[in-house]
């Protein structure tokens, strides 16, 4: 790169990190779009609305409830990720959707959720179930008439999914809008009947009834067998087909909701939380910056520019993509830091392994990149992946968790190879190139014995993930429960106090906090306060009847609340479908990210082992959750989340190093003593880049933990265990378990082939006990002739030494075929 294009390329860069600083603090135009200000934020970070809905008629059964809920919360999901659907009782279900501040809004959006039914034109004794009349299509019988009939061809249950879509027109190609329908199994079947029936008789209708309206009469022009149909009409425009759509999918329930009340809510964790926060990541920031400029130089200078440059593109981003931030998104975006950082660590090590080669310093720049591109790419894909298959399959914070993770994934990724190389050749070109700048060119470390002391790794590896579940069956005998589980998962308590004033979040954490979770014997209280009243919802454990009295009493003595104080229990914001979902995500990722490791790598012993770290990590902190009694909520699947990305990437720099090496050696693969030296050197020479990637995020997060309030601290304390115990496992296991599960297969090979060579050496044997024989014979006819017996001795010595040769050949024979084979 020439001078004049360097100082280019660095003024350009310089101009776009001024342009994504102005952006993400004052926006694009005067309302202030794609500043950091206007990023959604999720119910624990801003508030948002509240929502509460009564079932219809009897108290119904806790599995239609749980079913309802379930359907609620993936709705509302279509808001945002991080949208919450939960039971309230025994016949209530509230939904908080974050980020909004019109409930009205949102109720004309979502509508009613009530029954939904797709009904023939005509009953079995050929009367009309409805009729057009002046105003549309009416319905001639009361629904409560139908319902049980064969009148009623289908109901919302048997709808899969209700989508608004396009499709070309084939006479005049014009683009139509209509609503694509997929149904269950079930209710294909009937569906296939119905739409052959009413194509036989003329092309009928069949009518779509949904709380007291008939939305929609479409005419059946093929009969369809496969349970996908499509609602169409000329004329019909995106936003009518939209509305067909969302009504069908809010029918879709087995019970029938009533509105009874809304509110706008405040965000749980309050201002303090959030400015907090941010204080927290830049010390965290500024600190890593400060570390890779002492460790790296000039590079360690790159790459914090380039460190900085991804922080502004990620704000902007998160505006421009709207994603709504919650705490595990914030984890989201600390993993894609830890990569970030990571990448630029894995090159830096190369250039300095070129430097201290004897190679020039451009020389060492490019193979530096050249050499970390594969791990670099191979590490962030993998990730990637489990990213990718956690926004399809999970639910909830999940799903905001791998929006936030793979948007991290991408920026680290560009920013570490194109952002960082642009900086650096920039500054070669500007006559920066004395070796000296661009790192501290040591002496290769001599390898660590890694291997040696694996039996001792495994060991201790083993207790540590056995002891959580030991911890578990102690907690259960003691009666205090496997884990501490938050109302997120459990369940709770929801107390609604009614002030005198207008309380703050913040008065209420200092003031009210700390008594309250006394009484409770709860340290993770949720609250939220009313937009317009002085209500304060107080979520917390259930609570017993003495823990309510003792909490009105305390209202009442300390704050002088003479409303009444209304408790209502409320069931799990993580329903049991939405774990299974988490579960499902996981296993599935995980099964990915094996895939490719084994298509990467051509070895399934790299993917198993990688895979088996993996599952080591997230015992191990499932262990620390259990006998630290660290609360279980939303944040614990997000911490669970980031360690399988972290523990994954790490993994994936060694078994680079260990390919590259066996490439350059071929013969270490067939010798256990070799390949043990090659796999000890390979840990050593990443050693620096594993211990310097996990002191920079465990920088992060410590500085996040101790400026932090509670709930941030029960996150991050996860968290750098994870991040610690990633880089133990990464070093003294991942390479070890690779190791023996390799020489595993060398040592079979070594019994095949010591069993060839008894096989091959028995005519051997047998021909030297002959020839034996004979010398004994000779010696003892001439037992006077001394001379004679001596030459017979050495003759005898010969043959020994002459089936030493023989047994040598058949064990070198042996050996040849074993590798052949």
């Amino acid at each position: 790169m020439k001078k004049s294009r360097g100082i280019i390329s660095l003024i350009l860069v310089a101009a776009v990190m001024v342009l994504l600083g102005v952006t993400a603090i004052r926006g694009l135009d005067a309302d202030g779009m794609g500043a950091a200000k206007n990023i959604n934020l999720g119910l624990d970070l801003e508030g948002g609305v509240s929502i509460t809905y009564q079932v219809k008629g009897d108290t119904p059964s806790q599995e239609d409830m749980d079913d309802t809920v379930y359907k609620m919360q993936r709705r509302v999901e279509q808001y945002s990720t991080e949208a919450q659907a939960y039971q309230e009782g025994d016949n209530r279900i509230s939904i908080e959707i974050p980020g909004v501040e019109d409930a009205n809004t949102i109720l004309e959006e979502l509508g009613q959720p009530g029954s939904l039914y797709f009904i023939k034109h005509y009953d079995s004794d050929g009367n009309e179930n409805y009729t057009l009349g002046a105003d549309g299509y009416v319905l001639n019988k009361n629904i409560e008439e139908l319902q049980g009939t064969d009148s009623i061809v289908l109901t919302g249950s048997e709808v899969e999914t209700a989508t608004a879509g396009s499709y070309q027109e084939s006479t005049t190609g014009a683009t139509e809008y209509g609503v694509d329908l997929v149904l269950n199994d079930e209710g294909t079947a009937a569906f296939a009947a119905a739409t052959q029936e009413a194509y036989n008789n003329g092309n009928d209708t069949i009518a779509i009834y949904y709380d007291g309206d008939l939305i929609s009469v479409p005419q059946v022009n093929s009969v369809i067998e496969n349970g996908r149909a499509q609602i169409s009409g000329a004329g019909m425009t995106y936003e009518e087909a939209d509305n067909i759509a969302s009504t069908i999918r809010i029918g879709g329930l087995n019970l029938e909701l009533e509105e009874i009340s809304s509110k706008v809510v405040g965000a749980q964790l309050g201002e303090e939380a959030i400015s907090t926060s941010l204080m927290a990541g830049a010390i965290g920031l500024a600190i890593v910056c400060v570390f890779m400029i002492f460790v790296y130089l000039l590079p360690g200078l790159a790459s914090s520019i380039a460190l900085v440059f991804y922080t502004g593109l990620i704000l902007v981003l998160l505006n421009a993509f709207d994603v709504t931030l919650t705490l595990p998104g914030i984890a989201g975006i600390i993993l894609g830091i830890g990569m970030a950082v990571d990448a630029n660590v894995i090159i830096f090590a190369r250039v300095k392994e070129e430097l201290s080669a004897g190679a020039s310093v451009h020389a060492a720049l490019k193979a530096g990149f050249h050499k970390a591109m594969s791990a670099i790419l191979d590490g962030n894909i993998t990730t990637l992946i489990a990213a990718a298959v956690l926004w399809f399959r999970g639910s909830g914070p999940v799903r905001g968790f791998a929006q936030t993770l793979a948007l991290g994934i991408v920026v680290s990724m560009f920013t570490a190879l194109v952002v960082t190389r642009i900086i650096i050749f920039s500054l070669y070109a500007l006559g920066i190139r004395n070796p000296k700048v661009y790192g501290r060119v040591k002496a290769p470390r001599k390898p660590i014995d890694f291997l040696g002391k694996r039996k001792v790794f495994f060991i201790v590896s083993i207790l540590l993930c056995i002891s959580g579940f030991v911890g578990m069956g102690i907690n259960h005998a003691r009666g205090i429960g496997a884990m501490n589980y938050s109302l997120d998962f459990a369940g709770g308590t929801a107390t609604t106090v009614t002030f005198d004033k207008e309380y703050t979040l913040d008065e209420i954490d200092s003031q009210m906090i700390p008594d309250l979770e006394d009484i409770t014997s709860d340290n993770n209280i949720q609250v939220q306060t009313v937009q317009g009243t002085n209500q304060v919802v107080f979520k917390t454990q259930t609570l017993d009847l003495d823990e309510r009295e003792a909490f009105a009493t305390y209202m009442q003595d300390e704050f002088g609340v003479t409303e009444e104080i209304t408790t209502e229990n409320i069931s799990s914001t993580v329903s049991s479908e939405m774990r299974t979902d988490a579960a499902v995500a996981v296993i599935l990722a995980t099964v990915c990210m094996l895939l490719y490791i084994w298509f990467r790598f051509k070895d399934i012993r790299f993917a198993t082992s990688a895979v088996l770290a993996l599952i080591h990590d997230v015992l191990v902190v499932l262990a620390f959750y259990v006998i630290a009694r660290v609360s279980v909520g939303n944040t614990f699947i997000a911490c669970m989340l980031t360690i399988v990305g972290y523990s994954i990437n790490a993994t994936i720099v060694i078994f680079d190093r260990i390919r590259e090496e066996l490439k350059a050696d071929g013969k270490a693969a067939d010798n256990p003593a070799v390949l043990k030296e090659l796999v000890n050197r390979c840990i050593t020479q990443t050693l620096t880049r594993s211990i310097y990637t996990s002191l920079t995020t465990f920088i992060t997060i410590a500085v996040l933990y101790v400026m932090g309030v509670s709930s941030i601290k029960e996150f991050a304390l996860p968290l750098m265990v994870g991040i610690v115990c990633g880089a133990y496992s990464s070093v003294c296991i991942t390479g070890a378990l690779w190791f023996t599960m390799k020489t595993k297969g060398m040592k079979m090979s070594a019994v095949n082939a010591l069993a060839d060579k008894g096989a091959a050496a028995e005519p051997v044997k047998a021909a030297e006990k002959a020839a034996a024989e004979k010398g004994k014979a000779s010696a003892g006819g001439n037992a006077q002739n001394k001379p004679a017996a001596k030459k017979n001795s050495s003759a005898s010595s010969a043959d020994k030494d002459s089936g030493k040769g023989q047994a040598h050949s058949v064990r070198r024979y042996s050996k040849n075929r074993s590798q052949k084979d």
